[in-house]
């Protein structure tokens, strides 16, 4: 693997749970590779930029996202809890909320006969 800070480590582990550890290498790689590459994150742009590019078994990398039993919401959970140990550690959170975010429905659904 790599040679990594301790702090992407860190993160890195705070994740682990949420595979298996025959699926979990290959996560955390995709997951290293998607903070890294620039513009769209595909599988193959992850590769890229790991130097991985012609990597034998690639199809194990598209099998992480779409046959591999995990929950995005644990790992939602996870990565909030990341954001907020690091963000407001000791204060209180904030929120700012508008009525721009909620859902509007067409006209014709308001007023039906």
């Amino acid at each position: 693997m790599f040679h990594l800070p301790v702090d992407w480590l860190v993160v890195l582990q705070t994740f682990a749970p949420l595979f298996s550890a025959a699926v979990r290498p290959c996560a955390q790689r995709l997951l290293l590779g998607a903070i890294l590459a620039p513009g769209k994150r595909t599988i193959s742009s992850i590769l890229r930029v790991l130097g991985a590019g012609q990597a034998p078994r690639f199809q194990n990398y598209h099998r992480v996202l779409n046959r591999a039993t995990w929950s995005a919401r644990q790992g939602a959970r996870l990565l909030l809890g990341l954001l907020v140990a690091s963000f407001a550690p000791t204060g209180p959170l904030v929120f700012g909320l508008d009525e721009t975010i909620e859902r509007k429905r067409p006209a014709e659904c308001l007023y039906s006969s």
